[in-house]
């Protein structure tokens, strides 16, 4: 086989770590879960630490996220806005991971 054959079988069996791991939530049927944990710990980031320090819990259940608060007005506000925190989230992770919030 001539060195020319050799590197184009050898690159054609390559790939990135982020397809590999792509792959393997995959064969391991977690994605869903590891898409679940990323969402949930970069909701203080994304929106913002007035928010992060009366958020009480959250967690993702059936595509729907679920956040519980400490503050009445805050809950009517975030409320009011779920379609923006969807696009927020949206844009983030570039896919739908989510078809709802509920605000306990």
């Amino acid at each position: 086989m001539s060195k020319q054959k050799f590197r184009e079988k050898k690159k054609s069996n390559l790939s990135t770590v982020g397809e590999s791991f792509n792959e393997l939530l995959q064969t391991y049927r977690i994605q869903n879960k590891f898409d679940a944990t990323r969402l949930t710990s970069s909701w203080g980031r994304l929106m913002g630490s007035p928010i992060a320090k009366r958020t009480k819990r959250i967690f993702v259940k059936d595509r729907k996220l679920f956040v519980e608060l400490t503050s009445a007005p805050l809950k009517h506000e975030l409320t009011l806005s779920k379609g923006k925190i969807l696009d927020i989230f949206d844009r983030e992770f570039g896919q739908n991971l989510l078809d709802d919030i509920v605000f306990i």
